[in-house]
C-alpha cells in the first residue's frame, strides 16, 4: 500500500479511503466488521464516516469493531457535521451550538477520546463562517479533534475559510472532500488548483460515479436492485441520465481493452489525477472491497489516461455530482459551462 503526505498536516495516509456510508445501510454490522478489518489488514489507513450515516449507526459499528480489535491507533478516523441528525432546528448545520453537540455525540458512537480530521460536510450559508472556524478551533485545542476539513464546499468559500482561520489565528482547513469522477471533473478548474497552491489535501468521493462507469445502470427509469438510485432515489437517481450512461458504456469498452476491470479503473483514474490524495471506496460488500484493493498498487497508464481525456475533456462534465452540495445551478457550478 503506497501512502501520501495529506495536505501540509504531515499525516500520511493510505492512496484508498474507506467510505462507510453504506455501514447499517444496507450493509448489516457483522459484514461491516468483516470489511472494516479486511481493509485494515491490507493497509488502508483513513476511515471515512458521517454522523448522519444510518442516523450515527455506522459511527456506532466502527466504534465497537475498533474498541474490541483494539485497532483503534493504527487507523485515523474522520467524521462530519452538518446534515439533519435530529427533529430540532439546532440538530444541524454549522452553528457553535451544532457542532459542540454533534462532536461530542461521534465521540461517544466511535468510543474514542479524539477524532483525526473533522469534516464540515456541506456549506451552510446561514452561519459565519467565522462562528465555524471558532468552534473548530476550540475543539482541536481541547484535543477532541486533531485536523479539521471542508467537503463539498466551493472554492471562494474555502479561500474565505483559510483567510478567517489567518486572521484570527484560527485551525486551517486541512483537506477539501468534492465529488469526483470521470463523468464530472469540475473541480480541475478552480478547487484542484487551489488545493495545490495552498498545501490542501483532496479525498475525493464518488470515484465509480454511484456505479455508472461499471456499466450498472442500462436506462433511466428502471435501476438495479440494490443501487442507490432505486433505493434511495432522490439526489442519487437524478445522477442517473443518458448521457452519463452512455459514457459508462464506452468506458466499461475502453476498461475491456485495456485490461482493467471498470471499477478498478475508475477508481484508479482519479487516484492518480493531479492533486488527488486519495479517493474514497465505499464497499457495499465484502467482495466489492476485494475488488477494489489491487488499484493502491496500480498506475495509470498514458495511454488509458489520454483515451478517458477522449470521453470527457479536463474540466468537463456529463453528469451533475454537486446536485447535494445546495449552491449553484448546475450549468453554473464551478463557475463554468457544461461540456462533454
Amino acid at each position: 500500500m503506497e501512502y501520501r503526505a495529506l495536505g501540509r498536516t504531515g499525516v500520511k495516509v493510505s492512496t484508498l479511503v474507506l467510505g462507510t456510508a453504506n455501514f447499517a445501510d444496507p450493509t448489516p454490522e457483522n459484514e461491516a466488521k468483516q470489511i472494516l478489518e479486511r481493509a485494515i489488514d491490507a493497509g488502508i489507513n483513513l476511515i471515512d464516516t458521517g454522523d448522519s450515516y444510518a442516523n450515527g449507526k455506522a459511527e456506532r459499528i466502527i466504534g465497537r469493531v475498533l474498541k474490541d480489535s483494539g485497532l483503534r491507533k493504527q487507523v485515523l478516523l474522520t467524521t462530519k457535521v452538518s446534515p439533519p441528525t435530529g427533529p430540532g432546528p439546532d440538530d444541524r448545520r454549522n452553528s457553535r451550538l451544532h457542532i459542540m453537540q454533534a462532536c461530542e455525540d461521534s465521540l461517544d458512537r466511535l468510543q474514542t477520546d479524539y477524532i483525526d480530521f473533522y469534516f464540515i460536510h456541506r456549506f451552510d450559508p446561514n452561519t459565519p463562517q467565522e462562528e465555524t472556524l471558532a468552534a473548530l478551533d476550540e475543539l482541536v485545542r481541547s484535543g477532541k479533534v486533531r485536523h479539521v476539513a471542508c467537503s463539498t464546499h466551493p472554492s471562494w468559500r474555502v479561500m474565505e475559510a483559510l483567510k478567517i482561520s489567518d486572521s484570527r489565528g484560527y485551525v486551517s482547513y486541512c483537506c477539501e472532500q468534492p465529488p469526483y469522477n470521470l463523468l464530472d471533473r469540475r473541480i480541475e478548474n478552480e478547487l484542484v488548483p487551489f488545493c495545490l497552491e495552498h498545501g490542501m489535501g483532496i479525498i475525493p468521493w464518488s470515484p465509480i460515479a454511484q456505479g455508472v462507469l461499471t456499466g450498472r445502470y442500462t436506462n433511466t427509469v428502471t435501476f438495479p436492485e440494490g443501487s442507490r438510485a432505486a433505493y434511495r432515489g432522490g439526489i442519487y437517481a437524478e445522477r442517473i441520465d443518458e448521457s452519463g450512461i452512455d459514457v459508462g458504456n464506452r468506458f466499461v469498452a475502453l476498461a475491456e481493452e485495456a485490461g482493467i476491470p471498470p471499477i478498478q479503473l475508475a477508481v484508479l483514474w482519479v487516484k492518480d489525477q493531479r492533486g488527488v490524495t486519495a479517493p474514497i471506496i465505499g464497499p457495499r460488500t465484502l467482495n466489492h472491497l476485494d475488488d477494489f484493493l489491487p488499484v493502491s498498487d496500480m498506475n495509470l497508464s498514458d495511454d488509458v489516461r489520454r483515451a478517458c481525456d477522449e470521453l470527457v475533456p479536463p474540466g468537463g462534465m456529463v453528469v451533475n455530482f454537486h446536485n447535494s452540495a445546495g449552491w449553484g445551478a448546475k450549468s453554473q457550478i464551478l463557475g463554468v459551462s457544461d461540456r462533454g
